[in-house]
């Protein structure tokens, strides 16, 4: 590569990580002064606030703020570069603006590795340090109420509880269902059921098993039977399960067997999956626009280029958010709902390029 590239990539990855420094800086300071009372009531060593809580917080806000910096870092820089004619002279050079744009590229596509690498593996490891530090200091207790909970357990195998209590990890009124196509085969009520944390199983008391056959029906009590389900206490939680602290592979496998149980929290779950992939996208397109935005010298200089910049990543972000709603809560495709601010800010994208000096 040229000195060009070099000295524009020194420029952009130099003012990006400057700024996600001081941002998350600011972010620990404001943290620092909410939860002071909580580190200090529950007895948080120093050492672990900072190395099991604090340290988590780089690669988290890193990623999270990664496409706004990235956007407010091309801004700052061009505009300075454009406001000094640096511009001017690398295009009156021969240099045509898509060569100019080679070195941010490259550097947009560190960053977006570098985002994708942090959500889907990284994260996922600090996360679990970060929970276990909060559910020893700062941990809310949950009660769960949710009622009448319906789940399969696999196709053709029904589970029911009238309520769960997720403290004493205990089922009220549990029945499991067995079914022939639409023919009802097996089915067992019981007053409670129990998870077992050791064993990985189900303890079922106080049971009543009805088995159909060809219009006949064969009764057996029992006092208690052990049994293995494809589900988890967690599965009857009226909290989402935590995919923070999973990596990509296993969210996928995770939303496989949430397929099976016909969990109807899936959307979530495949909402969070595409967005791992569609959001370290977002770091070359506002990248894009940066780039093209602020190339040029204006009455105003950088202050407006900044000004615009920023509404226009807020109003990203605020479209992705949206988007995701409506996936969640409707009927838009949460694959289709990741991917619509990145096709939209694409087409904005180029058509700046196409407007920006030649």
């Amino acid at each position: 590569m040229k000195k060009l590239d070099w000295y524009i990539i020194r420029k952009f990855l130099g003012t990006f990580f400057f700024t996600i420094g001081l941002i998350i800086l600011i972010v620990i300071v404001f943290d620092i002064s909410e939860k002071i009372d909580d580190f200090i009531n529950n007895h948080a060593p120093l050492h672990e606030i900072i190395f099991s809580y604090y340290l988590t917080f780089i690669p988290f806000f890193t990623n999270m703020f990664s496409p706004l910096i990235t956007f407010i870092a091309v801004v700052f820089f061009t505009s300075k570069i454009a406001y000094n004619t640096e511009i001017v002279a690398i295009l009156s050079s021969g240099i045509s603006f898509h060569r100019l744009l080679r070195p941010y590229m490259i550097s947009a596509t560190f960053i977006g590795i570098l985002s994708f690498y942090l959500a889907n593996f990284l994260i996922p490891q600090t996360n679990v340090i970060k929970n276990r530090f909060e559910d020893k200091y700062i941990f809310q207790t949950h009660y769960n109420t949710k009622r009448n909970i319906h789940i399969q357990n696999k196709p053709g195998e029904l589970l029911y509880v009238e309520r769960f209590d997720n403290q004493a990890m205990r089922g009220y009124d549990f029945s499991w269902e067995k079914f022939n196509g639409e023919t009802l085969k097996f089915k067992l009520n019981s007053r409670y059921v129990i998870y077992d944390t050791l064993a990985h199983n189900w303890k079922i008391i106080n049971y009543t098993i009805r088995r159909f056959d060809h219009g006949k029906q064969d009764f057996k009590h029992g006092d208690t039977l052990i049994e293995h389900f494809n589900v988890i206490p967690s599965d009857y939680s009226d909290q989402l399960v935590n995919m923070d602290v999973m990596n990509y592979f296993q969210l996928d496998k995770f939303i496989t067997k949430e397929r099976i149980k016909g969990s109807e929290n899936i959307k979530f779950y495949l909402v969070e999956k595409y967005r791992r992939i569609a959001f370290p996208f977002a770091t070359l397109i506002l990248t894009l626009i940066g780039a093209s935005l602020s190339s040029q010298k204006i009455r105003g200089g950088m202050g407006l280029h900044l000004a615009f910049g920023i509404v226009l990543s807020f109003t990203y972000i605020i479209f992705m958010q949206i988007s995701t709603v409506f996936a969640t809560y409707g009927t838009l495709s949460p694959f289709v709902a990741v991917w619509i601010p990145n096709i939209i800010f694409s087409i904005i994208a180029l058509y700046l390029l196409k407007r920006a000096p030649k």
